[in-house]
């Protein structure tokens, strides 16, 4: 496991510019750096976290996250992103991800650990079977037709 990749969320701008390289790997339609940080600020106001895995200053993987509360799980930790550069990936960066945003929901007390994974992406699928994680639903989505994009 390698020793030489430091955690920690980033909340600058340009430390958000810096990691829309690697977001781009899992969300390829961002591409404006200005509309990126934009959009993390607004889901920051939602309570969004973005934390990166950092090798040699430079992120490598990134996961974002949010602490929320519903009636069906109560407290929990809901991971909106979770991306590897293709060259870091097999290394245990996403795995180490996991475990770094488990330990936020634990200490925040969340009694749950959740994210969505598309249908088609069994590889993803297979990596969250291995990290302990069970598919418990079936994500539902209808796209709103509502003008010009807020």
């Amino acid at each position: 496991m390698d020793n030489d990749i430091d955690f920690r969320h980033l909340a600058g701008e340009e430390e958000l510019r810096g990691a829309l390289a690697v977001m781009r790997e899992l969300r390829p339609h961002l591409i404006d750096e200005d509309a990126f940080v934009r959009q993390i600020g607004r889901q920051r106001q939602q309570g969004y976290h973005l934390l990166a895995a950092c090798r040699d200053g430079r992120p490598a993987a990134l996961a974002g996250y949010r602490v929320t509360e519903n009636l069906l799980y109560g407290k929990f930790v809901y991971v909106d992103d979770l991306v590897v550069t293709e060259a870091q990936q097999r290394h245990g960066l996403g795995g180490r991800l996991l475990h770094e945003v488990r330990q936020v929901a634990q200490a925040a007390g969340c009694r749950h650990f959740v994210l969505d994974t598309g249908l088609h992406m069994a590889h993803a699928q297979r990596f969250y079977f291995r990290q302990g994680l069970l598919a418990r639903a079936m994500h539902f989505v209808e796209p709103l037709d509502i003008g010009e994009a807020a």
